[in-house]
């Protein structure tokens, strides 16, 4: 099982960290599966908007909701989240070479969104790598059996494990 996640400090960073990764991948060949999340500040209606982009090609799905400046709940959009579950769960009939899951959040934890697709992929022998916050580290070691590799948040790194979990496995030239 190659699984490896990557917690980054910053508010956004992880997000920018694992889209630079698959753009980097992508490049040098990798098919790819997977979402990355793509924040847009929004001017005057308070937090930014979420969306992810399904990789390798699109389409991006807007997974936040809007739910005015003051307020304090999730504003997560499950329906939409599951959207793009969907779409990433029927492009790992491609056999990728890697699965990118931007976020093993809240969702997860629970045994929702991205969870069956990274025990698909896993169950394939396609490597995994997920962007985590400490929120849900227990949850996701819980998941993983505690068989998950912490890579740091640099693209170097990312790149270096991903490169050694897929070594050729299948890449395009």
């Amino acid at each position: 099982m190659q699984i490896a996640y990557t917690v980054a400090s910053g508010k956004g960073d992880t997000d920018m960290m694992l889209l630079g990764l698959s753009q980097a991948l992508a490049k040098h060949g990798f098919r790819l599966a997977g979402t990355v999340q793509i924040n847009t500040d929004r001017e005057c209606e308070g937090p930014c908007d979420m969306e992810v982009k399904v990789l390798p090609d699109g389409p991006i799905v807007r997974i936040s909701q809007s739910l005015g400046k003051h307020a304090k709940g999730c504003r997560l959009d499950p329906e939409a989240l599951e959207t793009a579950v969907g779409h990433v769960s029927q492009s790992m009939a491609s056999q990728p070479d890697l699965l990118v899951v931007n976020k093993f959040g809240k969702h997860e934890a629970l045994g929702r969104g991205f969870r069956d697709v990274i025990a698909e992929a896993l169950s394939q022998d396609i490597p995994v790598i997920v962007g985590l916050n400490r929120l849900n580290q227990d949850d996701f070691m819980t998941f993983v059996g505690g068989e998950a590799t912490r890579v740091e948040p640099t693209l170097a790194a990312l790149q270096d494990w991903a490169e050694g979990a897929c070594g050729t496995r299948n890449r395009a030239a």
